[in-house]
């Protein structure tokens, strides 16, 4: 997939999907902006990807006092955006009994606030014709115990990108959801014990868990023109997860 001289804004690039897809645009010959909330661990993934085509942006899209620091940056570029994909996001688990409020508002003002509001003020720098992409999950389908926060944002977020997906549709823009199933990611390394992997690993069809680079391709695959005809659409890339569930 060739990607040369577009220009790809990425939320939450400094580790894990957002990471492995900023690589892969580059590869592929695109100019990169990723955001994150920490100088130092962009700092980190600017020193890793080691390419004049990438920018990053301190930006803690949480909040919108931090996605103006985001749209000012696209604004001062000059140039308008190809590619979008709203990949940050966080997950605290807990049964609903024991859930705190700051748990709670943590969740959705990252994972469905910071969306849809990134959305909003980065439309006017979209081209028309491009490719707006949303990191959802796997849980927003499944019914996972303690996971009753950090499903309901992500079941939140597939809703919003569907309606983005209408209302975008006349500029030619494609809104489209890629919801992973169990990645083997940074967080997931440090939150989980062997065993708990193991087990997650054996819950879907292809007996692993995925790797950053598997989402990161169905990404660039959902932003190309090789999918120039699908939009308002969830690609779910679980390993089978969800349908060896059924078995």
């Amino acid at each position: 997939m060739n990607f040369t001289s577009k220009n790809v804004v990425i939320t939450g690039g400094t580790a894990g999907i957002g990471l492995a897809t900023a690589k892969a645009f580059i590869n592929a010959g695109a100019n990169v902006w990723i955001t994150g909330r920490s100088a130092e661990n962009l700092q980190k993934a600017s020193a890793e990807i080691n390419s004049p085509n990438l920018k990053t942006v301190v930006s803690d899209t949480s909040k919108l006092a931090g996605i103006s620091f985001l749209e000012k940056a696209v604004a001062e570029s000059g140039n308008k955006l190809d590619v979008l994909f709203l990949n940050a996001g966080i997950a605290k688990f807990a049964p609903i009994e024991l859930t705190t409020e700051a748990d709670f508002d943590a969740q959705f003002n990252t994972n469905v606030k910071g969306h849809f509001f990134t959305l909003q003020k980065l439309i006017p720098y979209l081209a028309n014709g491009a490719a707006v992409v949303f990191t959802s999950s796997a849980v927003a389908t499944a019914s996972g115990l303690g996971a009753g926060v950090y499903s309901a944002t992500k079941a939140a977020l597939n809703k919003i990108a569907k309606i983005a997906a209408n209302e975008l549709a006349e500029r030619k823009i494609r809104v489209n959801i890629v919801s992973p199933g169990p990645i083997l990611t940074p967080g997931l390394e440090n939150a989980m014990p062997a065993e708990a992997k193991a087990h997650l690993a054996a819950a879907t069809a292809l007996q692993r868990l995925g790797e950053a680079d598997d989402i990161a391709g169905t990404v660039l695959f959902l932003a190309s023109d090789a999918a120039s005809f699908i939009t308002g659409t969830e690609l779910i890339a679980d390993g089978g997860y969800l349908n060896y569930a059924l078995k």
